[in-house]
């Protein structure tokens, strides 16, 4: 990709191409090269960018890295490979591509679920997790038509899954908007050069493509295997703090309070209520904050 990266005030960014795994995967890097590492993993429709209102203070006191996820930002866009157990091997390789060993993370979206996936098979790699509105990959519950009747939430699901369809809604620039947009609790949450910044990488047609990808390999290989117990049982030993903006109109707060209700095990559950889906653009304070209390970052 040609595009010209977008830039962050306030901190010096490098931007480094590794070869892993046959792809090229695009990592910004921020902070002083002797600090202890903290990695931050974006979601979708984003990208390494995700991170720019909390970088500049994260990086005064921490070796930051952001990588973009296969298919998203500026690494290579497959044609396969969009299941997130194998998302997961890439931040493992990504890391071991940097020569570090365990790190500090802070993930939202699917950047999140993988780092769920990461903290159950290789735990040692994580010190501590803060996860931003993401559910993890285990059930609270058995699955019941009542409870069924919840994904009615999903439906954006299938239509960005669906062959042509999910590329051509991807590709428009007013579709990103709206997603990015449409449960913000703040309105100055995205301005439309950060909403540009966005949707300019996924208007490009294997990029558009590959988030098609990301949910149809989710709704027709992942989400069978969950709904069959595949994550039943998994012990979470990484400490994980999870922030959930409960105005998110994808998984709405009452999934949010079923798996902070379960008690004890390392994972908390913090409800924000003035905040939706994107929550590091809605309450970038309040990230900082959980960084400096949870992860121990001065900031």
């Amino acid at each position: 990709m040609k595009r010209p990266f977008p830039q962050v005030p306030g901190v010096e960014v490098e931007h480094r191409m590794l070869q892993a795994r046959g792809l090229r995967f695009h990592v910004a890097l921020a902070g002083p090269l002797e600090a202890p590492p903290l990695m931050l993993v974006h979601g979708w429709p984003q990208h390494w960018f995700e991170w720019r209102k909390v970088l500049p203070r994260l990086a005064e006191h921490r070796r930051c890295v952001l990588p973009d996820l296969r298919g998203l930002g500026w690494s290579d866009a497959p044609s396969a490979g969009y299941e997130k157990e194998i998302l997961a091997d890439d931040v493992l390789v990504i890391l071991d591509a940097l020569g570090i060993g365990a790190v500090d993370l802070i993930a939202h979206d699917w950047g999140g679920w993988v780092g769920f996936l990461i903290a159950l098979r290789a735990p040692e790699r994580l010190r501590r997790y803060l996860a931003l509105n993401i559910l993890p990959p285990w059930l609270p519950w058995r699955a019941s038509p009542r409870r069924a009747l919840r994904l009615w939430r999903l439906w954006y699901q299938v239509v960005l899954a669906t062959p042509w369809l999910g590329e051509t809604v991807v590709r428009r620039s007013r579709a990103i908007a709206v997603a990015l947009r449409s449960d913000n609790v703040h309105a100055d949450a995205f301005s439309d050069a950060d909403v540009a910044a966005f949707a300019q990488v996924l208007s490009e047609p294997e990029r558009a493509r590959a988030s098609s990808r990301y949910y149809r390999d989710f709704l027709l290989r992942e989400a069978p295997q969950i709904l069959r117990g595949r994550y039943k049982g998994t012990e979470l030993t990484v400490p994980t703090h999870l922030l959930f903006g409960v105005h998110d109109v994808a998984l709405g707060r009452a999934l949010a309070e079923e798996y902070g209700a379960r008690p004890g095990g390392s994972l908390t559950v913090e409800l924000v209520e003035d905040s939706g889906h994107f929550i590091a653009e809605e309450r970038p304070d309040l990230i900082l904050a959980r960084a400096r209390e949870f992860l121990g970052i001065p900031v």
